[in-house]
């Protein structure tokens, strides 16, 4: 049997959308499950929306989320951010892997079809093909080329082509009957021949259409397997028509089940961050991106949620993929990230945090002989309640400023009055003052305090509340012991006593 040969073509128009990661880590998890080859090829025949730099940064963030190509295009300049040329630069026998570079195979594979009669010149103006649209909306009919420019004499085209008239090439698609197409998901889908239209194979300006290029691309580079979004369905006949006219063998296809919001929409820009990069920018893990997109239409049959990239490789199949829709559930996917950062080693979390820093520790000097050590503890008793590297800051803001802004309402536990909670935080105070400073550590504050409250037989909450409150300014924060121990004892007194003050 051939090796197994799937590819990833996805266009440079500026940003890897959360979709196409999905398309991405599917092909790479089931080239390593055949033990085959995964190539990158750039589908950029859509010159107006390409975007500059797009290739390398595409690269770039797959790079960077784990998933590696075994050949693809090989750029002329060096990835940035910290990637190394000898993994961005690929190559390969069966390239140029850049369809802007491979306009004069696609003009040769055209002109084969024009001469077996499969697909034929149309002069058709812009104009004429505008009127017939709207005559076809007018009478409530589906829009589709009425076959002007099919049955043209040899003459009649020689002349046209002589005069230089402007023409696209289209498919001769068949006039009755049933197309019959195999998705190895769903098994064979029927298509009825009067409802497709002999759709542009090559445009005006002498570049393909996408359908055709990625036939002949998918052929000339072997491609075995062919793993694409369900909302291709529709033009999968078109395929398969074009490789029963060059007599080629199709590849398998499977076609992936949509990915919808809560909703039931399909994912917005709009709505929302769908590039990978802004995910990454907003504090998301590689780790978690991969766990959670292989969910988005894969199930493996033991029911386990949480893999790493190595356990994928190993446990991933195609014959495990879904057809039913995927919701995109953000929630979820905060799970995932969180379980993942609650297992990360404390001085790795702790350089991925710096970034998301930078702002609170320009908020302080008070630290600033310690800083490293500092910001280690905060971001220790903060791992297990962050979901993203980027609540980081805003949820350890407190720790960083010199003086707190908060209302003395917050000081307040339940029906206790402002008179009562003075007098208890200054018992705070009081017993936390008489602490040696070599021993303020979280068992020697909760000790002094938990202590008297039950000597003296009081509510844990009438004492620890205002004290938390104090020493944060938050309604919800990490308890007041851990908070305290983070602090020191200097600037844990002086919150307090501002809060007293307050009262």
């Amino acid at each position: 049997m051939p090796k197994a040969r799937l590819r990833f073509a996805p266009s440079p128009t500026g940003y890897l959308h959360i979709g196409s990661l999905r398309t991405a880590l599917f092909c790479y998890l089931a080239a390593k499950s055949l033990d085959g080859e995964l190539i990158l090829r750039i589908e950029d025949t859509d010159q107006k929306r390409e975007v500059e730099g797009a290739v390398e940064d595409l690269i770039e963030i797959l790079d960077w989320v784990g998933i590696k190509f075994n050949e693809g295009p090989d750029l002329k300049r060096a990835a940035t951010n910290g990637a190394h040329a000898n993994e961005i630069r690929m190559g390969g026998e069966y390239g140029p892997y850049i369809q802007s570079q491979r306009i004069g195979i696609y003009k040769k594979y055209a002109d084969e079809l024009i001469k077996s009669g499969k697909a034929y010149y149309c002069f058709c103006s812009q104009e004429r093909l505008q009127k017939m649209r709207e005559d076809q909306q007018a009478k409530k009919l589906p829009p589709r080329y009425d076959r002007c420019c099919r049955e043209l004499t040899k003459p009649e085209i020689e002349k046209k082509l002589k005069n230089k008239e402007e023409f696209v090439i289209r498919q001769k698609m068949p006039l009755s009957g049933e197309v019959v197409v195999r998705d190895e998901l769903r098994g064979e889908i029927k298509f009825k021949a009067e409802d497709m239209d002999d759709h542009v194979l090559i445009k005006s300006n002498h570049i393909p259409t996408y359908h055709f290029a990625l036939v002949v691309d998918d052929h000339l580079m072997e491609i075995t397997h062919v793993i694409r979004g369900e909302e291709w369905i529709p033009s999968f006949p078109k395929n398969i028509l074009l490789y029963k006219d060059f007599g080629w063998q199709p590849p398998k296809f499977y076609h992936m089940p949509l990915t919808l919001n809560k909703e039931g929409g399909k994912l917005s820009k709009r709505q929302g961050d769908v590039a990978v990069e802004d995910y990454k920018k907003n504090g998301y893990l590689r780790e978690a991106l991969i766990n959670f997109s292989v969910l988005l239409g894969w199930h493996p049959k033991d029911d386990q949620e949480l893999f790493t990239l190595k356990e994928l490789e190993k446990k991933f199949k195609l014959d495990d993929m879904g057809t039913s829709p995927a919701i995109f559930d953000i929630e979820k996917l905060d799970y995932i990230n969180g379980y993942y950062i609650r297992q990360m080693d404390l001085e790795k979390l702790v350089e991925l945090c710096r970034p998301y820093l930078k702002d609170n520790l320009t908020k302080t000097q008070k630290h600033k002989n310690t800083k490293t050590h500092f910001i280690k503890k905060v971001v220790a008793l903060e791992q297990e309640r962050l979901k993203k590297l980027s609540e980081i800051g805003e949820l350890t803001e407190f720790f960083f400023v010199d003086k707190l802004e908060y209302p003395a309402e917050l000081l307040i536990w339940k029906k206790l009055t402002s008179k009562e909670v003075k007098a208890n935080l200054e018992k705070v105070y009081e017993l936390l003052n008489k602490i040696p400073d070599e021993n303020w550590t979280n068992d020697s504050i909760e000790d002094a305090l938990i202590t008297y409250i039950k000597a003296k037989k009081e509510k844990v909450g009438n004492y620890l509340w205002p004290m938390r409150a104090s020493l944060t300014g938050r309604q919800a924060s990490p308890g007041p012991f851990d908070v305290a121990e983070v602090l020191g004892k200097k600037i844990s007194l002086n919150r307090i006593k501002e809060g007293i003050n307050k009262l």
